[in-house]
């Protein structure tokens, strides 16, 4: 083999070796991770909603039934604690949330308060709050100085004041989820109504009631990474629980209400 040539076949194992190690050499990967907390505030709404729209109704329904309404009768009822549920659900879920909103911003704004009238104090307090998570002082001291000079009331609010932009409070959006599966959670029993002959009524609503709870139990526990089981069982007592002693109350007093 020729000189030249045998230079060009070194030159081509060389570029192979190269190929060889960048291709294998480590790439920095990208790292995603995914925290049920985040759906913490729908879930937690959208969940109430829906199981307060199944048991509520259904057990209106079967009170009615019991106490010997008629078709039309159980079906206005169901129709009416429907609609009033909603608006109810609606109502209490801004409220509540606007209240815990509220106490938010009131808090953040005495924070930043004290940000521009005591900036020493504030960053020895953040520093003390990283001292008592295992951090020595004068990292701790470092860690505190650079978060304040890259956002110091985010860090404040999240380290102090335990509030995070995951776990704001916002009154619209609960409001509407709570709405809004409350009114689909109500809409399951009230469907059977229309649909089962009256003498059947009962234990349609009852089945298939329990049966939408269990679903709903599992999948909000799945959601939430708990254990399925244990969810189904715990929305289904307490929906049964529920449905029993408004029918019991309906069938003793014998009143349509």
């Amino acid at each position: 083999m020729s000189w030249p040539e045998e230079t060009t076949r070194q030159k081509k194992v060389a570029n192979r070796l190269k190929l060889t190690a960048r291709w294998r050499s480590p790439k920095p990967m990208r790292h995603e991770e995914h925290h049920r907390s985040e759906r913490i505030g729908w879930l937690r709404a959208a969940v109430m909603g829906a199981n307060d729209g199944i048991v509520s109704v259904a057990s209106l329904i079967l009170g009615v039934a019991a106490a010997g309404g008629t078709g039309s009768q159980v079906a206005v009822a169901g129709m009416a604690g429907l609609v009033a549920g909603a608006m109810s659900m609606a109502a209490g879920e801004y409220i509540s949330v606007s209240s815990q909103a509220d106490t938010e911003e009131s808090d953040l704004a005495r924070e930043r308060e004290e940000l521009a009238t005591n900036d020493a104090s504030e960053r020895a307090e953040l520093a003390g709050i990283y001292v008592s998570r295992g951090l020595d002082l004068p990292l701790a001291r470092q860690v505190a100085d650079q978060l304040m000079a890259h956002d110091a009331l985010g860090a404040h609010a999240r380290d102090e004041l335990g509030i995070s932009e995951i776990q704001r409070a916002r009154p619209v959006q609960a409001a509407l989820a709570s709405a809004a599966t409350f009114a689909v959670g109500a809409g399951l029993p009230l469907l059977i109504t229309l649909l089962v002959p009256a003498r059947m009524l009962t234990v349609f609503v009852v089945g298939t009631s329990l049966a939408c709870l269990a679903i709903l139990g599992t999948l909000a526990a799945h959601a939430g990474g708990a254990r399925r089981a244990v969810g189904a069982l715990r929305v289904t007592f307490w929906g049964a629980f529920a449905m029993a002693l408004t029918y019991g109350v309906g069938a003793l007093f014998g009143t349509v209400v």
